[in-house]
């Protein structure tokens, strides 16, 4: 059975339970003239009306606070958060908050709830407060402190989610510096988008000290190298992410092959693309190559490079760029026939994602360095394989 189902089944069972429990304790008065409360049986009467709303709201009411129904709040109120009613879910919280004989466990629980519950609301500066009294509480503190870095990381607020990020280490023991180095590269693209490049190019020197494998630093270095015409420092800063992710080759073939190209020092770039093309692979890497092949050979000498290449590497893109070198020189009637397959590698190409998150699968056609789908930070890659490089 549905466990939402089962626990709305239960809820009627459970707010007659307080009640009888609570009548034989003296805390309830008897109802006139019935074994059963009048509120009770007013339940009952709207979930036979399918009138299911009412009825929750009235069994809620009935359900007393005490040792042996938290638990029961608990749940309806994770139960509700989950269903998007979140109104309700932040009252069931609230209604424990407010109840003295709570033990100090429980309370943090229903805090924590109650937390999660302003998040789901938007309302980040109450969950903020919450979270923060239970970090300094101490039995949730690790849960406080993720929650609060994702307030933080939704807010922006990059320096207050790097001082999380450091307690968070001391906690676990867990080093948590290549994050710390996508929050320093957060902060330097601010600063790079409002025309600072000097301050963002103090936060990619942090991010690099921090992690000295991060690609984000790297890519941002060179754009900003390049913008402002530096195109030694570009190619240097492109380089350096053959050696610190060679999965992002893709992401420098175009930027560097400009900042050589200003430099007239192509010969270094076909270098670079022969050796990290026989290292790592890559149909980026291998339609650069043919470019520069075809530039100086002519398209026939390209053909014959991608056609070998295609051989112990298949690739759709590959294929696309191979048809559409023979088709200038193919007869009238071929070449329609060519042109048909070009059409149809051109719509596989277009409706291909690009990139995949190596944690949750999401896919794009964008590089989000904080994955949209898990809010994993630097696990988007280009995708491999015979619909990728």
């Amino acid at each position: 059975m549905n466990p939402e189902l089962l626990l709305f089944l239960l809820l009627p069972l459970a707010a007659l339970s307080g009640w009888w429990i609570g009548r034989r304790q003296g805390r309830a008065q008897r109802e006139e003239g019935g074994v059963l409360p009048g509120r009770y049986l007013k339940g009952l009467n709207y979930l036979l009306n399918e009138q299911p709303d009412k009825a929750i709201d009235l069994f809620i009411e009935m359900l007393d606070v005490d040792s042996d129904t938290v638990e029961t709040h608990l749940a309806l109120g994770s139960l509700f958060r989950r269903r998007g009613e979140v109104d309700r879910a932040i009252r069931i919280h609230q209604n424990l908050i407010a109840r003295p004989t709570l033990s100090k466990e429980q309370r943090a629980l229903a805090l924590a709830e109650l937390g999660q519950d302003y998040m789901r609301a938007g309302l980040l500066d109450r969950a903020e407060t919450l979270f923060q009294e239970l970090v300094e509480s101490g039995p949730h503190r690790h849960t406080a402190l993720c929650q609060l870095r994702d307030i933080y990381e939704q807010e922006k607020d990059w320096d207050k989610a790097i001082e999380v990020i450091r307690r968070l280490e001391q906690i676990t023991g867990k080093g948590m510096r290549d994050i710390v180095a996508q929050y320093y590269c957060e902060k330097a693209e601010q600063a790079h988008r409002q025309g600072e490049n000097a301050t963002a190019l103090k936060g990619i020197r942090r991010a690099l000290s921090e992690d000295h494998r991060c690609v984000r630093a790297s890519l941002l270095e060179g754009r900003i190298a390049a913008e402002t015409g530096d195109w030694r420092g570009a190619i240097k800063a492109y380089l350096r992410v053959a050696e610190q992710d060679p999965e992002y080759l893709p992401e420098v073939v175009e930027p560097l092959s400009r900042g050589y190209r200003e430099l007239g020092r192509m010969d270094e770039m076909v270098s670079f693309l022969r050796r990290n093309l026989a290292e790592h692979g890559g149909i980026s890497l291998m339609l650069a190559l043919a470019e520069r092949i075809r530039q100086d050979q002519g398209d026939a000498v390209a053909a014959d490079f991608i056609k070998e290449y295609l051989k112990e590497r298949p690739s759709v893109r590959g294929m696309d760029r191979l048809i559409e070198l023979h088709l200038a020189s193919t007869p009238e009637p071929i070449r329609e026939k060519l042109q048909v397959l070009k059409d149809v590698t051109d719509q596989l190409i277009a409706n291909k994602p690009v990139y995949k998150c190596q944690q949750c699968g999401f896919t794009g056609r964008t590089l989000h360095w904080h994955c949209p789908g898990c809010k994993s930070w630097n696990t988007v890659k280009p995708i491999h394989g015979v619909e990728g490089e």
